[in-house]
């Protein structure tokens, strides 16, 4: 795959590996759709990446919001006229004891987490229609198993992974590529709330680059780092009551 000369939608591009991936992309020759919340700190993004070589066009959008994502899409084919790659990359999360949760919060993790992939699929579909689309969704290596204070993210990545697994093969025949991206622990705003240990931690520019790299080979699954990797696969292998002794002693 190549970002030259095409038009790409990144979501979730004003912190993390959004952030990065906005970056390294704006240094090809692209037109680029930044959308997220925040539009304030796209804007600066933009100035800040624009060349000559590149056009870039930012968009507030809370992905949770069907109109958002609608009117996104809408602007976007509007100035651009088509989309050929869209990165959707936007989550959220919240680290809480059952007792202490939320159905606010609850329903806010599942909608943007899960839900808005249903919202951009039901858009993009159509225009990417055999014009050999690519739609890579940004999943997490915690869709494993149920974590404990996680149980609503974890509940949320395993949705993703298997709408884009899903719709991957469902969309083949009509020549589009759907890439399902799975990171482990990455530094972002989001990690940095949670006060547990996470191990093979790595930074927001460095998760970009292997994206990017796995992006280019047409990867059907991007999923890093090594090391977690296997800890996850292991992880759904053991039984229940190893997974439910040791999950139990986390704090």
């Amino acid at each position: 795959m190549d970002f030259n000369n095409k038009v790409v939608l990144l979501t979730g591009a004003s912190s993390g590996i959004g952030y990065e991936l906005a970056k390294k992309i704006s240094r090809s020759k692209v037109k680029l759709i930044l959308a997220a919340r925040r539009i304030d700190i796209l804007n600066e993004l933009s100035e800040q990446i624009k060349t000559p070589d590149n056009e870039i066009l930012t968009l507030k959008c809370d992905v949770s919001l069907k109109d958002d994502v609608t009117n996104t899409i809408r602007i976007a084919v509007n100035a651009f006229n088509k989309i050929d790659i869209a990165i959707l990359n936007s989550g959220t999360s919240y680290r809480m004891r059952l007792e202490e949760s939320s159905l606010a919060k609850t329903e806010e993790i599942i909608k943007v987490n899960a839900i808005s992939y249903l919202y951009f699929f039901d858009e993009l579909i159509p225009l990417m229609k055999n014009k050999g689309g690519v739609i890579a969704g940004v999943s997490s290596l915690a869709d494993s198993r149920g974590y404990p204070y996680s149980g609503v993210y974890s509940a949320s990545k395993a949705a993703v992974t298997r709408i884009l697994e899903s719709y991957r093969v469902e969309l083949k025949k009509f020549n589009i590529k759907v890439i399902i991206i799975k990171p482990g622990f990455v530094r972002t705003p989001m990690t940095d709330k949670n006060k547990f240990y996470m191990p093979f931690m790595i930074e927001p520019s460095k998760a970009a680059d292997i994206i990017l790299k796995g992006l280019r080979k047409e990867k059907k699954i991007i999923q890093f780092p090594l090391p977690t990797v296997i800890g996850a696969k292991l992880v759904k292998l053991i039984p229940n009551f190893i997974f439910d002794y040791f999950s139990g002693k986390v704090k």
